[in-house]
């Protein structure tokens, strides 16, 4: 196993602080709402989301810019559809957290359907690692959860500023996989690669001008995206695959779809594979858009560094 530039945080006599106190305040509430039925916390998930979006915000002022973006064919009445479920969708993944930090196991099985698991399977039978892309989606906590039920990964992932929620988000997105790599740690997912395992990278996000090209993206024709994907595709022996995660739309719990490896991937052109990489997340976001995580400021880097951001 690699060393983690992330090492596990410990617990800290520190955190008992009053600065930690709403910490911990906010870490029991949660804790006791995840014991609550499923479909009492996505009730109350909801009821919270609406409140955030009656309310309004920097993030909702985000993600509606966002929206008219990347849906400019659609109309204010659609995309405002969207952007109010997403809302729900945003409370529910408070919920969603508890739920993925602290369900015991037999909670997570009777949530999940994991489809495609046969697919890492057969690469690593023939020695091989993946690279297994996914999206931030809103469910993020309680898929990396499911997903390491059915088959523990590697997970790469951005610590958190906070350090004792640092020390409870490590702790619940490890509980079902095998180990987490910080976001920085680009030496350690490369060893996790070449001792095929299966890694989960999330390529969505603007990391910045440095190693990005501008491709499209949905509506946006030059969006910042960052060749890091390429880096650990080009991998000896490494299979590039996309998982999908829905919540099911009937409330049952949550759908996660693993794609075939991806064919003649990466080629040697960074920009054709950025391309494709960006259609295959357009792809995989459309299936549920209200659920995708449009809170983000995806755009914040311009082509023409002039430019005013398209946030203002």
């Amino acid at each position: 196993m690699s060393k983690n530039k992330v090492l596990q945080p410990d617990f800290k006599l520190a955190f008992l602080l009053p600065k930690y106190w709403l910490t911990w305040l906010g870490v029991f509430i949660l804790y006791s709402i995840s014991w609550l039925p499923y479909k009492w916390q996505l009730g109350l998930g909801r009821m919270l989301g609406r409140l955030l979006y009656k309310i309004g915000s920097k993030r909702k002022h985000i993600a509606d810019v966002n929206l008219k973006l990347c849906f400019p064919e659609m109309s204010e009445q659609e995309r405002e559809v969207i952007l109010k479920k997403n809302f729900e969708n945003t409370g529910i993944a408070l919920f969603e957290t508890g739920m993925g930090w602290w369900w015991p196991d037999w909670r997570i099985k009777r949530k999940f359907n994991v489809i495609g698991l046969e697919h890492i399977e057969k690469a690593q039978s023939e020695g091989k690692g993946i690279l297994l892309l996914a999206m931030h989606y809103l469910s993020v906590e309680i898929n990396a959860r499911g997903i390491g039920y059915g088959h523990p990964m590697v997970v790469f992932y951005r610590p958190h500023n906070n350090p004792l929620m640092e020390f409870f988000q490590f702790r619940g997105r490890g509980r079902s996989n095998k180990y987490m790599l910080g976001k920085k740690d680009v030496k350690g997912l490369m060893k996790a690669l070449r001792d095929k395992e299966a890694c989960i990278y999330l390529p969505d996000q603007d990391y910045g001008r440095n190693r990005s090209l501008f491709v499209p993206f949905f509506g946006v024709k030059e969006t910042a995206t960052t060749t890091g994907t390429l880096i650990f595709a080009r991998q000896k022996n490494v299979e590039t695959m996309m998982i999908v995660p829905i919540r099911n739309e009937d409330d049952s719990g949550y759908t996660l779809t693993i794609s075939p490896p991806f064919d003649n991937f990466p080629s040697k052109d960074d920009e054709a594979d950025l391309i494709r990489v960006n259609q295959e997340l357009e792809k995989a976001i459309s299936q549920k858009p209200e659920q995708y995580m449009w809170l983000h400021r995806r755009f914040k880097t311009r082509p023409n560094p002039d430019e005013p951001s398209v946030y203002k």
